[in-house]
């Protein structure tokens, strides 16, 4: 039987050149690489009813006919989104594998109990992969104007949006709320969900937002970020790359999505 193999090289994912110059993931009987005896090859949630496994790998494959490696990130050009989506995953079980070889009670081994689900072979303590979640915010200044800011970890000269993780005993909107007035020193109200996104970069979740703002002069948070201003819709910076939703965010109130 035929399966997706999603096959990692750190960061980078193993893709599959076609005839027509598209790429896909290997689909295939057995594993598209050597396999070691150690390899662990995850088990994920099927795709179409078509079985997914997930392994990786220590060397990067070059000079293939049929494959090439790619940064997750920008598979995203490449690939299917379905296959994107479910590369993402995989790149997630993948980071949490590596991150869970012990027990944070005990230290003793631990040992896969399920497909996603770890139990330590000394106490019995299980874990499950956990999430990261992170609120992302697009404040809007009348009808015209966003709150745009380039943050300090920022790999380009692109502006986003503000953003930040959700702290334990606080609502998300509350996190929006805090995140905001940390990193600029303004208010906002009006705060409406958007959307979510999951975020493998290594294991997050990003749950969107839109509000107005209310009031205050902006006061950029220098650990945070490098600057933050009012930007009209006709001239607008460097924008976040279309795979984020701070890009769906932005498009949205463009009106282009």
């Amino acid at each position: 039987m035929k399966r997706y193999y999603f096959v990692f090289c750190k960061d980078d994912l193993m893709l599959q050149r076609q005839a027509d110059g598209t790429y896909t993931i290997p689909f295939k009987e057995e594993p598209p690489t050597d396999v070691k005896p150690w390899t662990t090859i995850l088990n994920i949630t099927p795709l179409d009813d078509i079985e997914v496994k997930a392994y990786s790998i220590d060397t990067p494959i070059t000079d293939h006919p049929d494959y090439e490696m790619c940064p997750l990130r920008q598979s995203y050009y490449k690939l299917p989104h379905p296959l994107y989506l479910k590369a993402g995953k995989c790149a997630e079980l993948l980071y949490w594998d590596r991150n869970t070889k012990f027990c944070g009670m005990c230290g003793g081994h631990m040992h896969f109990h399920t497909d996603i689900s770890k139990r330590c072979e000394s106490c019995g303590k299980e874990v499950w992969p956990q999430l990261a979640t992170a609120v992302i915010v697009l404040i809007r200044k009348g009808e015209d104007e966003i709150l745009l800011a380039r943050g300090r970890n920022f790999r380009s000269d692109f502006y986003g949006l503000i953003a930040g993780f959700v702290e334990t005993g606080e609502t998300l909107e509350e996190a929006v709320k805090r995140e905001v007035m940390e990193e600029t020193g303004i208010k906002i109200k009006n705060i409406h969900y958007f959307a979510s996104q999951p975020w493998p970069f290594p294991s997050g979740l990003m749950v969107g937002f839109t509000a107005d703002y209310e009031s205050g002069d902006i006061h950029v948070q220098r650990e945070e970020l490098q600057k933050a201003g009012w930007f009209h819709r006709t001239n607008l910076p460097k924008l976040p790359e279309k795979l984020s939703i701070a890009r769906r965010l932005i498009d949205h109130w463009l009106g282009e999505d």
